[in-house]
């Protein structure tokens, strides 16, 4: 048997591919009532409230988040590219279904309650795909690399809440299972700076490529 020689390795620049029209999906994690909705925004300004300790997440939500994701999926729908959304949201309305760590953590919004909608500011239209999750990666609790398949896309661009928590997991995994993945660096909130940081300098260049918003809207306009 000859020894394999001569193979070379996937090209470094493959990471940084500009998408592809008709293959691409903006996968929006967790933009719901219960992790943003606009009462605990408001009462992150109340002294002494428990959003107060989250200022910092609660108000880049506000500033910046919320802002860019809104131009993100407009461009996206407008370009007739995919727009995709989880929510955490049982399949009961006891949550008995959750995962063991959302047991724990006291994760829990019930089948078809408020908490589990999507933030007004960022409404999913009729025809587009609402995934209900119970885990912190939305590849571990639903069969959304089946719907992915599916739909041909194999890049995804990610963005929404907690970055180290569900963004993250939702890009390695993402990553992991054969898709092109993109940070969108801007629009994904933690508890911190230094929190945002730390999740972009482990995501970017070995898991995803990130782009602010502004670059990304530019590149989704040039699609063809």
């Amino acid at each position: 048997m000859k020894p394999i020689d001569n193979i070379e390795p996937p090209a470094p620049e493959r990471r940084e591919a500009s998408l592809k029209k008709s293959k691409s999906a903006i996968l929006i994690i967790d933009m719901q009532n219960m992790e943003c909705g606009k009462h605990l925004r408001q009462n992150a300004e109340v002294i002494g409230s428990p959003e107060s300790k989250k200022k910092h997440y609660f108000t880049t939500l506000n500033r910046t988040v919320i802002p860019n994701i809104r131009w993100l999926i407009d461009t996206a729908r407008h370009n007739h590219v995919e727009v995709i959304y989880t929510v955490i949201e049982s399949l009961t309305i006891d949550g008995r279904d959750r995962s063991l760590d959302y047991k724990i953590s006291g994760l829990h919004a019930p089948k078809g309650s408020w908490e589990a909608q999507v933030i007004d500011e960022l409404t999913p239209q009729a025809n587009e795909i609402v995934i209900a999750k119970t885990s912190c990666s939305v590849f571990n609790s639903t069969n959304i690399h089946y719907v992915l398949r599916n739909l041909d896309i194999e890049q995804l661009v990610v963005a929404g809440v907690v970055s180290e928590q569900c963004v993250e997991s939702a890009i390695r995994d993402a990553a992991d299972l054969g898709y092109l993945v993109t940070m969108v660096t801007d629009a994904c909130a933690t508890y911190s700076e230094a929190q945002q940081q730390s999740t972009i300098n482990r995501m970017v260049g070995h898991y995803a490529r990130g782009m602010t918003t502004v670059a990304l809207i530019d590149e989704i306009k040039d699609l063809s």
